[in-house]
Formats: structure tokens, sequence, C-alpha cells
């Protein structure tokens, strides 16, 4: 792979990432626009009068016409400013700073527990094709992929919370300092890794098996290379390519705040803020939210790409 070949691929993938995000604040806007009823008239009351509808309009810039709308709050993006929320009167960024907290910490744990258990899975299943190993790994982890995550949060708290008592059944009461009784955290963390780890260990699997049947392998194998040894240093690189985008994928599913299972068990990341705000017409809330999710879903997906690049550099400039 040669420093030209890597600076063009990372170039492309930047003036990609740029126009994607230009397409994000464009979409998020337009989505927002065609939200149905009118945030005036939700923020004027249960009997709002015409004079106080036009006045609440006209504080969010609501008579303007959307192009115009549109430029003001690019601008402000431009400045780092999210905005300001329409019924509470806070900054967007204080909204985005609460829930942002909780949803990286159930992320972290998630990925931490992920990477060592959907690799080991992996490699283990594809240490011998077909043996008992791979076709219970396989088994299992298709069957629990089957399982929507609102299904399984339910059997988990019915079982673990409800009839045993061992955990709690939601965070109620813990507030955004979850850290504070760890058990709480141990029901939302199995759901969200439950699929991921399926993903992951089957995208191993197929990588080690395909890298362990190729020539330069069997040529390590010939040389008297030790087996642990094949399979970290040559077999493992192979399946890495896909195994990066797939945890690319799943972080930004995690950050971009998992609404089934924050709503399941009452944490408030960014899933339940964002929620929160669309029942409460709050325009800002959601276009800001929206806007920062949808740029993190670039950059990893970014970051994604260069790592697969590194390792599968063919694949890459075939992207």
């Amino acid at each position: 792979m040669s420093g030209s070949g890597l600076r063009s691929f990372v170039a492309r993938r930047l003036l990609l990432g740029a126009a994607q995000t230009v397409a994000v604040v464009l979409l998020v806007f337009a989505l927002t626009e065609a939200l149905p009823g009118d945030a005036a008239v939700a923020l004027a009351g249960d009997q709002p009068d015409p004079a106080r509808i036009a006045a609440i309009r006209a504080t969010m810039h609501l008579d303007r016409p959307a192009p115009e709308r549109l430029a003001g709050w690019t601008l402000g993006l431009l400045h780092s400013d999210l905005g300001v929320s329409l019924t509470s009167g806070r900054p967007v960024s204080g909204y985005l700073a609460d829930g942002f907290a909780p949803t990286l910490l159930l992320a972290a744990i998630t990925v931490a527990l992920l990477v060592p258990a959907g690799f080991g899975l992996g490699m283990l299943a594809a240490r011998r094709e077909g043996g008992w190993a791979d076709r219970l790994v396989s088994t299992v982890t298709l069957a629990v992929y089957a399982v929507p995550e609102f299904a399984l949060g339910v059997l988990l708290v019915t079982v673990f919370a409800l009839q045993l008592g061992w955990l709690p059944p939601t965070a109620v009461g813990f507030g955004t300092d979850l850290l504070a009784r760890p058990a709480v955290l141990v029901l939302p963390v199995l759901v969200l890794l439950a699929r991921p780890v399926c993903s992951l260990s089957r995208l191993v699997r197929a990588g080690m098996i395909t890298a362990l049947a190729s020539p330069h392998v069997a040529h390590a194998r010939r040389c008297g290379v030790q087996p642990w040894r094949v399979r970290l240093t040559h077999a493992l690189p192979g399946a890495l390519a896909p195994a990066a985008q797939q945890l690319a994928r799943t972080v930004d599913w995690l950050l971009c705040g998992v609404v089934v299972v924050e709503a399941l068990f009452v944490i408030p990341g960014l899933g339940t803020v964002l929620l929160t705000a669309i029942a409460e017409r709050d325009l800002p809330v959601v276009q800001g939210l929206a806007v920062v999710i949808g740029v993190l879903t670039v950059v990893l997906n970014l970051g994604a790409d260069l790592v697969a690049y590194r390792f599968a550099p063919r694949a890459g400039v075939a992207a």
C-alpha cells in the first residue's frame, strides 16, 4: 500500500464525508419541517388565542420563509450554536450533554465487552470449521440475533428483576449518575450486547475461515509456524476489515441513542431526550440532536473505512 494511494483514498473519503454532512443538515431540516402539527400551537396551551400563537411564531421565527430559517440555522451550526429549546429556554447543547453521559456510558461498557466476546467467539468457531464449537456458536448466535431488543429486554426484566429480584428493572430514581449503582446497568448492557456480538462473531468467523484457507497461511503452516501464531498474525488481520466496519456501525448505533432500550429501562440518554423533544414539538432540540447524530455517523464510518483500507487496501479502493 503506497503512501500516495492512502492519501488519495483519505482525500476521497473526506470529500465524501463533507458532502454527507451537508446532506445530513439539509435532510434534518426538511424532516423537522415535515413534522405534523404546529409548534406554536402546541406551546400556546390548551386554549390558545390567535394573538398568542402569532407572538410565539414570531419569537420562533416561524413566520419567516423556510430558506431564510435554514440559512440562519446553518450559520449557527458553523459557529457551534445548536439553538435554544422552545419549551425550557435551555441551550440545545445542554440537552446533548445531559443525554450523552448515560448513552456514552452504556456504549463504552458494551463495546468493552463486545470486542473480546465477538472476536473470541469468532476465532473459536473458525478454529475447526464444522466442528462442535463452530456449530454451537453459529446456532446460538443465530438464535439470539433473531430475538428483537424489546422482546429480549422484557424477558430479562421478567426473569432477573421481577421473578428473581436480582437486578433493578429500570433506572428510575438514579438520574444520570448510573455508576452510583452498577447493577442498574447489567440488563441494558446485556440487551445492547446481544445482537452486536452475534454479528461481530459471525463476521470474524467468516473472515478467519477465508484467511485460514489462503495460500500464505498454508505456506506459514508448512514452515512450521505454531498454530496460535498462524491464527493471530496471519489469519486474524484478514478478518479485521469487515469487523472494523461492523464495530463502527455498532458504536454509531449505541452512541446515537438506542431508543427502544433506553425507553424500556427508563434511561435518560440521547434516545429518550430525542423522543421527548419530538413529543413536545421542540424543533431546535430535535434538529440539534439529529445533526449531531448524523455527523457522528459520518465520522465513525469514515474511521471504519480507513481501518478497512489499512487491512484490506484492495477492498478499500474498490469501495
